[in-house]
């Protein structure tokens, strides 16, 4: 997949067009979802690049964005885990690179966030008894978090045994 150059000119005419398009319409859904705006556009332009990473500068040029932009958009994805920063061999410049089994790592997080969550729902069912409106409430709702912890964990097994079927990528 050819990219923009670091000036924002089109190195592939319609084709990085198609690309910018679909990296838009990727990022408009994950910030619909809850991710910042501009964290959400890097992350898909990393994912839509050749080798999952880039500079500031190809970040900046290929989205229209200020150098500041970028930063803070690395800032919010390193902080969240999808991005790491790597420096050019030989260089001071800064590539940003996506995680190797990004989606993984990120549910595999969310599903220790459950695990919290349930852990605190529970204490609270026995502060408010489990007989009293709230009580109820919050024991459904750890239930709930633990029905998808076990489901989760399920999944996550299939994910690795349905990738090792497939063979290296």
């Amino acid at each position: 997949m050819s990219e923009m150059t670091t000036t924002g000119e089109d190195s592939g005419g319609g084709r990085d067009e198609a690309v910018s398009r679909f990296v838009e319409r990727f990022a408009a859904e994950l910030t619909a979802a809850g991710m910042q705006r501009m964290a959400s556009r890097v992350f898909a332009a990393l994912l839509a690049s050749e080798t999952g990473s880039l500079t500031s500068a190809e970040l900046a040029g290929q989205l229209q964005i200020s150098p500041a932009a970028v930063s803070g958009a690395i800032r919010y994805l390193t902080q969240v885990g999808m991005v790491s920063r790597e420096r050019d061999p030989g260089t001071r410049r800064e590539r940003y690179v996506l995680h190797n089994e990004l989606w993984y790592e990120t549910f595999t997080r969310r599903d220790q966030v459950l695990i919290r969550w349930e852990k605190v729902l529970d204490e609270g069912t026995e502060i408010l008894g489990p007989d009293t409106p709230g009580g109820r409430r919050t024991a459904e709702t750890a239930e709930f978090f633990a029905f998808l912890h076990g489901e989760m964990t399920g999944i996550m097994d299939r994910w690795r045994a349905r990738k090792a079927a497939r063979g290296p990528a």
